[in-house]
């Protein structure tokens, strides 16, 4: 597996990050750890498995968002294959990431491959591992909260890919990025992911996009799998945060790739789903605390249907000058 680097973004991940990355280099793959300014002690972590192969830490003084680092590490090697792994993920046998090579070296304009993501007990994470591309209806019944009443409603079922057969080999349109290898030659054509998606959520999904945009396929590969614990690092954000972030990089993501009218019919939907969300919580939880939270996706809706874009998204380089990034080879 000289031809592959892990890249594993981590944030507050000393919990769980140890597997990961044993796993990479179990299987002989190189390892590059972002550690996205965290406080706790995710580099002790990683530094215990030095000496075990290639393995790369990298420590920002400051969050360069999960696109930010992806970029960071790609820069940071010369494979021409690059793994994306999750923090809270782990390669269940190394040898299942070959068919993952296989595919995107040998097969016409494959760009990226990714293979199953299964639970602790082996479940496979339905509706979560690979989705289509979602459509503006898809976003809209998303917001208002129909999927979460109504998900078995067709346009979340295809949304979703409920009629894939996840044995079989099989173009696919997004799969997640917690378990996702793709080309280093593609990543350049394309100019790596998106990091106006900050700090999380849609960079994977705007990425797979611009990748078939391009011309490229993203095989599914059924015979590579990796165990996921799942949405780690999205709960140790404050929830008013992880409202924000999910709404923001949602509205940009229609922002960037709908029509006009799709956009401001998305962003119609987010502002009235916000005030539904706002007036249940008030009566649910007897606490006036969803108001500060949905008072401000609201006014991202407002913001994205008046003038286009959620405002305040920032743009990080991965080179940002007040990032302080120490690179240690172990």
């Amino acid at each position: 597996m000289t031809e592959t680097a892990a890249i594993i973004v981590a944030y507050q991940s000393a919990a769980v990050l140890g597997p990961a990355v044993a796993s990479c280099l179990d299987a002989g793959i190189e390892v590059i750890v972002i550690d996205n300014e965290s406080s706790g002690d995710t580099a002790t972590v990683v530094r215990q498995y030095a000496n075990r192969g290639r393995l790369t830490l990298v420590e920002n003084s400051e969050n360069l968002g999960f696109a930010g680092a992806v970029n960071q590490g790609v820069r940071l090697t010369t494979q021409p294959f690059l793994l994306l792994l999750n923090p809270d993920a782990a390669l269940r046998d190394g040898r299942q990431t070959v068919p993952l090579l296989e595919a995107a070296c040998r097969e016409p304009r494959v760009a990226a491959a990714a293979g199953k993501l299964v639970d602790a007990n082996g479940i496979f994470q339905q509706g979560f591992a690979v989705r289509r591309l979602p459509t503006p209806a898809a976003l809209a019944l998303e917001s208002l909260g129909i999927n979460y009443l109504w998900p078995t409603n067709p346009v979340n079922r295809r949304y979703r890919c409920h009629d894939l057969d996840p044995e079989q080999p099989a173009d696919v349109e997004q799969p997640a990025a917690a378990f996702l290898m793709f080309r280093r030659d593609a990543w350049e054509v394309i100019q790596g992911f998106d990091e106006r998606f900050y700090p999380i959520w849609f960079e994977d999904v705007d990425f797979c996009k611009r990748l078939l945009d391009a011309g490229f396929r993203i095989r599914w590969v059924p015979g590579a799998s990796a165990s996921h614990i799942g949405g780690h690092s999205a709960n140790l954000l404050p929830s008013e945060s992880r409202v924000r972030y999910w709404y923001g990089s949602l509205l940009g993501y229609g922002r960037m790739h709908f029509s006009r009218g799709a956009h401001a019919t998305l962003s119609l939907a987010v502002a009235f789903g916000g005030l539904l969300r706002l007036f249940t919580g008030i009566v649910r939880h007897c606490s006036l605390a969803p108001v500060g939270i949905y008072a401000k996706v609201i006014r991202l809706a407002g913001h994205s249907l008046l003038f286009g874009s959620v405002g305040g998204k920032r743009i990080s380089s991965g080179k940002s000058k007040s990032n302080r990034a120490q690179i240690h080879v172990l």
